[in-house]
């Protein structure tokens, strides 16, 4: 009897040290999971399936360890996905949870299968290593809706009056009265709003004006004196130009010289001054682009033409109106 004992207890101490490095492994090991709230939905009922990755701390904190839930399509064979939860990570003591919620629904009665689920798993053995995990398989029951046959059907019931009553309505009645405080304020506003005096605009410089004193002050500056004789023509030509442009109508800015020189033409005035201004244009196209060196003298005679120019083309100023006599009034004698 004691012999027996002994051997139980010596079967039962080796059993449990098998076991025991078992457990330890299964502690150890990757697993996951796929559970559903429920295995019995009615047509078009949601139900949530839980996905869920058991992973040990110590390969989870490896820097090459990746785990990549299943890409579960949004349709698939009498299934419909509705929704996706983010993945979630949980740590319960050695072992770190990573979990993922599905809500799913099917539209076809009968008995289906939801396919098993792919997880991928990178650096959990070594560096490069790729293991593939795939959960079990769920079974669903989708009942339809359970008609009693045995029974009459019902008439179907007439239309029945909702009592009316006013706080239905009471953001269009708001919308209403907003709409007349904001008419009737725009109203009020443009009813006592000041009445805008007119602008009194001051005599603007006219182009003749405008160029008398561009010359004068191109003279002041002294450029060709300074030596800067391309930007001394420039500033002169480009005078003359706007001149013509603003009293005449001759697009001159945009003309090169033979084209300014035929397109004077119709203007009388201008055209009576065509030899003075082909020669200005002449010297100033060479200074400007074949960087002619002109003598003192021509520097003047330029400027003496375009002044020249600028008088004849000068337009007249119209006589101020003379005030007639009454005809009470005799001539004084001797005026």
């Amino acid at each position: 009897m004691y012999k027996q004992q002994v051997i139980r207890r010596i079967l039962l101490s080796f059993f449990i040290g098998l076991l025991f490095p078992l457990g330890l492994l299964a502690q150890n090991t990757l697993e996951v999971t796929a559970k559903a709230d429920s295995s019995s939905i009615r047509i078009g009922e949601q139900v949530k399936v839980h996905l869920k990755a058991t992973v040990p701390a110590a390969v989870f904190n490896k820097p090459e360890f990746r785990l990549l839930f299943p890409i579960v399509p949004d349709s698939m064979d009498h299934f419909e996905v509705v929704t996706r939860s983010n993945p979630d990570t949980l740590t319960q003591q050695d072992m770190k949870v990573l979990q993922q919620t599905l809500t799913i629904t099917s539209f076809d009665s009968g008995h289906w299968e939801f396919p098993p689920l792919k997880f991928e798993v990178y650096g959990a053995t070594g560096a490069n290593s790729v293991d593939t995990l795939f959960s079990q398989p769920l079974a669903f029951d989708v009942n339809t809706v359970a008609v009693d046959t045995t029974k009459a059907f019902k008439p179907i019931k007439t239309v029945q009056a909702v009592p009316w009553n006013i706080w239905d309505y009471w953001l269009y009645m708001a919308i209403g009265a907003a709409v007349v405080l904001i008419a009737l304020g725009l109203w009020l506003y443009f009813r006592k709003r000041p009445e805008k005096k007119p602008e009194v605009k001051l005599p603007l410089v006219t182009p003749y004006d405008l160029a008398r004193q561009q010359l004068k002050s191109l003279k002041e500056e002294q450029l060709w004196q300074q030596g800067d004789i391309k930007q001394y023509y420039t500033r002169l030509t480009d005078i003359l130009r706007t001149y013509f442009e603003h009293q005449f109508g001759i697009a001159a800015l945009e003309q090169t010289s033979e084209e300014l020189l035929k397109n004077i033409k119709p203007v009388t005035k201008l055209n009576q001054q065509r030899d003075k201004l082909r020669s200005l244009l002449a010297i100033a196209d060479l200074a400007k682009f074949a960087k002619l060196q002109p003598t003192a003298d021509e520097h003047e005679d330029c400027m003496h033409k375009a002044e020249e120019i600028l008088e004849w083309t000068r337009p007249k100023e119209e006589p101020a109106a003379q005030t007639p006599a009454a005809p009470d009034e005799k001539p004084q004698p001797g005026a």
